[in-house]
């Protein structure tokens, strides 16, 4: 399965997504302007990949920001990592917040009541 790596800019997010590697993230800050043009590839390979995923699949959601339309967007992740989970593949979703951004904790959390996948709030410092 090919490797998709993009290099996150002031708008748009670092995305690693490497099946052979167990590399799953999503890191930085996402305010696309065109938010569905720019996650549509990344939708598509979660659907290819859906169909023969790792034993266990953690992906790793590290963003320091978002706006209204890329949380859609990070939804229609969670979704699709749902449907493998339903499936009965191992799925972790890990959401690493700043410890001092409480909204960003709170989006982790929210999506935790969402979507039914395991799911890890994990906080680190910005030091």
């Amino acid at each position: 399965m090919e490797v998709i790596k993009i290099i996150g800019t002031d708008d748009t997010p670092s995305i690693t997504l490497d099946a052979q590697n167990e590399i799953f993230e999503i890191s930085g800050r996402s305010l696309p302007e065109d938010v569905g043009a720019f996650y549509e590839p990344i939708l598509d390979w979660l659907d290819r990949y859906a169909e023969e995923p790792n034993e266990k699949t953690v992906f790793n959601f590290k963003l320091v920001y978002f706006n209204t339309a890329s949380s859609k967007l990070i939804l229609d992740i969670l979704l699709k990592l749902e449907e493998m989970h339903e499936d009965d593949k191992e799925i972790l979703i890990r959401w690493h917040f700043p410890e001092d951004d409480e909204d960003m904790e709170e989006a982790g959390e929210e999506y935790a009541d969402i979507v039914e996948v395991p799911f890890e709030q994990v906080s680190y410092s910005l030091d």
